[in-house]
């Protein structure tokens, strides 16, 4: 939003990052996927946004010298019940402007030899993979040399005092206009002026396995599964990293602070409120239910083995291997509903403007979605 905001008019930007640096949570975690709007219905924020924001940063990267692996996507489908939805998603990605192609198991094979499929796959010409860390340096390095930009690195917003002035651990900062795009801790300031207050956060992380780089030449592109398209997650699949790595995953399981990452990091005061949370989304909601009881099994190695190979030739169980790689998706739930939002949201009141379920496909879209904030939201003021 920054990058945008200096380029329409002469105004100063201060951006408070409570880290020292960017790219520490779901920026900087993120698979790297620049997403090509297969998936959303045409009348949602992410279909209006994946596209054109997946085209943005193939230009921004190319501009700007960071590598940008255009290696497209194959959906692999498992049983009758997923070419229904394979369907879907192509009719989907027609009206979104996706450039996408049905394939045979024999057209898929010449493709990605390794995927396997039931009787047809589909697949995504514009899907791409970067290093959302370089692109997010080369951000702060061209904010950085605004004179009209300055970027406070390891100030956390504690609270918002006035409609004019926040507080934080380096003393108070007044405004003329907020906006509040801080992902996972976007909903508890949004609370604290009074917005969003129907929605609670339910973090989920999504944890990946590394594949045996005896693979890494053999596999070309990326391999999903066809989702259930009732959540807003796409299930396990194979990334290609830039660095020709190819990672597993992720899971999405629920956990218990918007940093729990590894066992009890993370874990707060704010932990009790997320368990309640869970425990009457448990009861309330069939579909969360499901969910709940399927992905902490993941956490077993032969029930994601069990998935790949249901994806992927040739692997073995010693070719999944141990990852560090771990992001967390701040997920909002409708608390009036009892259900999971499935797209972005935004809330604006006064002088503030509310990013909220910055959930994928976030990252792909963010240049597109946030020049459409600025437009509409900000200079429309």
């Amino acid at each position: 939003m920054a990058y945008h905001l200096c380029k329409e008019k002469d105004i100063s930007i201060l951006i408070l990052e409570k880290e020292t640096d960017v790219g520490f949570h779901a920026s900087g975690r993120n698979s790297g996927v620049l997403h090509a709007g297969i998936y959303y219905p045409s009348t949602s924020l992410k279909a209006k946004f994946c596209l054109e924001g997946n085209r943005f940063w193939k230009w921004f990267c190319k501009d700007n010298q960071i590598p940008v692996l255009e290696s497209g996507k194959v959906l692999v489908s498992k049983n009758d019940e997923d070419l229904k939805t394979l369907d879907t998603i192509y009719e989907r990605a027609i009206k979104n402007g996706a450039d996408v192609q049905k394939l045979t198991e024999e057209e898929l094979a010449l493709i990605e030899p390794l995927a396997k499929t039931y009787k047809r796959a589909l697949l995504s010409k514009e899907t791409a993979i970067v290093n959302p860390k370089q692109i997010l340096n080369k951000l702060k390095g061209i904010l950085c040399e605004n004179e009209n930009v300055k970027i406070l690195f390891g100030t956390n917003v504690k609270n918002v005092c006035s409609d004019s002035q926040v507080e934080t651990n380096n003393g108070g900062f007044d405004y003329d206009y907020l906006i509040n795009a801080s992902g996972t801790d976007s909903i508890n300031l949004a609370h604290k002026m009074g917005v969003g207050l129907k929605y609670r956060l339910l973090p989920f992380k999504g944890s990946y396995k590394l594949l045996n780089r005896k693979f890494n030449s053999l596999v070309k592109a990326n391999i999903y599964p066809v989702p259930d398209l009732k959540y807003p997650f796409l299930g396990v699949h194979f990334t290609k990293a830039v660095s020709s790595d190819v990672y597993i995953g992720p899971t999405a399981t629920p956990v218990f602070g918007p940093e729990n990452y590894f066992l009890l990091k993370g874990v707060t005061f704010e932990s009790f409120k997320i368990l309640y949370t869970i425990i009457i989304l448990y009861f309330t909601n069939k579909s969360f239910r499901k969910l709940a009881n399927r992905e902490p099994k993941y956490y077993f190695g032969k029930t994601f083995f069990n998935d790949t190979q249901k994806m992927f030739k040739s692997i073995r169980y010693e070719d999944v291997l141990p990852s560090q790689k771990v992001g967390i998706r701040p997920q909002l739930i409708n608390w009036q509903e009892k259900k999971m939002e499935m797209d972005f949201v935004v809330e604006k009141t006064g002088n503030s403007l509310h990013v909220l379920n910055a959930i994928s496909p976030a990252f792909t879209s963010a240049p597109a979605f946030s020049k459409y904030l600025v437009d509409n939201y900000i200079f429309r003021d």
